[in-house]
C-alpha cells in the first residue's frame, strides 16, 4: 500500500493579492467619503467656531483667539455638567451592564418561547427618545399619572421636580430602552462560545451558576469591552430624552454637556462657548475608548486569529 505524499499548501504569489486588493479597494470609498463630509467636516467647522464670538445669526464670524475657551473653562458650571454627564454614564453602565448580559444569556438559548420575547423586548429600541421621554413624562405626573390612576401612592411623587429622582428617571428610562439593544450584543457573543467548553464543565461536575462564571463571563471579555465603549461613548450624546423629561432641571440636577451645549448655543447665541463644549465632548468620548480598549488588551480580531 502506497501513501500519498503530503500535500503543501502554497500562498497565492504577491502580485495576484496586491491585483486583488486593489481591484476591491474602491469600495472603502464611498464610506469614507460619507465619514469626511458628514464626520470630518463639520468637526473641523465647530473646532473652528470655537475660537469665534459667533451668535448664530450674524453673515460675520467674529474670531476672538482663546476667549471662548477661557469663558468656559472658568464657568464654574462646567465642572457640575461634567459631574452630571460622568454620574449619568455610571449609574446607566452599572444598571444595564448586569441586566443586558442575564438577558443575553436568557435570550441565547434555543427555547422557542424565548426567541418570541426577544423580538417583543427589542421594541423599546425602535422608538424615539423624545417620544419615550413625553411618555414617561406623562406617567409620572404626580396629580394626572399613573400613580394617580391606579391609587398607588409611592408613585404619587414629584419624580422629576426633586434632584435625586430626577437623576433615578434619567438612567430608568436610559436603562428601559437600551438594554434590549445591548442583550443582543451579548447574545451575539455568547452564542459564538463553543459548546465543547460547557460539554466539558458538566462532565467536571460544573453546575449553571459556576459555568456562568467560569465560562460565560471570561469568554465575553471583549463583547464586554465593546457594549461598555458603545455605552459610555453614547451616554455623552444623551440630550432629547433629558431636555424633554427635566430640561436639565430641577435647577441643574440634570444639565449634563450635551444639554449645557444646547443652552449656551440655541438659547444664549453664544455658539463659541457652544463649539467649546461640543470639542470637549469629542474629546472626552475619544479618550474614554481608548482607554476602554487599553484595559481589554488585545482586541478580539487578533485574539480570534490565534484561535484559528
Amino acid at each position: 500500500m502506497t501513501i500519498a505524499p503530503p500535500v503543501v499548501r502554497t500562498a497565492p504569489p504577491a502580485a495576484s493579492r496586491g491585483a486583488r486588493s486593489v481591484s476591491v479597494s474602491w469600495m472603502a470609498w464611498p464610506a469614507l467619503f460619507a465619514f469626511t463630509v458628514f464626520g470630518i467636516v463639520p468637526l473641523f467647522g465647530v473646532l473652528v467656531l470655537s475660537f469665534s464670538s459667533w451668535n448664530g445669526l450674524s453673515p460675520n464670524i467674529p474670531f476672538t483667539g482663546l476667549d471662548s475657551w477661557r469663558s468656559v473653562l472658568n464657568d464654574p458650571d462646567l465642572p457640575h455638567a461634567l459631574w452630571v454627564t460622568f454620574l449619568i454614564m455610571a449609574l446607566s453602565w452599572l444598571a444595564q451592564t448586569p441586566i443586558s448580559i442575564l438577558l443575553g444569556v436568557f435570550i441565547a438559548s434555543h427555547q422557542r418561547y424565548r426567541n418570541w420575547l426577544a423580538v417583543l423586548y427589542f421594541v423599546p429600541l425602535l422608538l424615539s427618545q423624545a417620544a419615550i421621554a413625553i411618555t414617561y413624562k406623562a406617567l409620572l405626573d404626580p396629580n394626572f399619572g399613573l400613580g394617580a390612576g391606579l391609587g398607588w401612592g409611592f408613585l404619587q411623587q414629584d419624580w422629576l421636580g426633586e434632584s435625586k429622582l430626577a437623576v433615578g428617571v434619567v438612567i430608568f428610562v436610559v436603562s428601559w430602552q437600551w438594554i434590549p439593544f445591548h442583550s443582543l450584543i451579548y447574545q451575539g457573543g455568547i452564542r459564538q462560545i463553543p459548546v465543547s467548553m460547557y460539554e466539558a464543565a458538566e462532565i467536571d461536575g460544573a453546575g449553571r451558576v459556576r459555568k456562568f462564571f467560569s465560562i460565560t463571563l471570561p469568554q465575553l471579555k471583549y463583547t464586554i469591552i465593546t457594549s461598555s465603549t458603545l455605552m459610555v461613548v453614547g451616554s455623552l450624546t444623551f440630550f432629547d430624552l433629558i431636555y424633554v423629561l427635566t430640561a436639565g432641571g430641577p435647577g441643574d440636577a440634570t444639565r449634563a454637556l450635551a444639554v449645557d451645549m444646547y443652552q449656551r448655543g440655541f438659547k444664549a447665541n453664544l455658539m463659541g462657548p457652544a463649539s467649546v463644549i461640543a470639542v470637549i465632548l469629542v474629546l472626552v468620548g475619544l479618550g474614554l475608548a481608548l482607554l476602554l480598549r487599553r484595559l481589554g488588551g488585545r482586541d478580539a480580531a487578533e485574539s480570534q486569529l490565534e484561535g484559528a
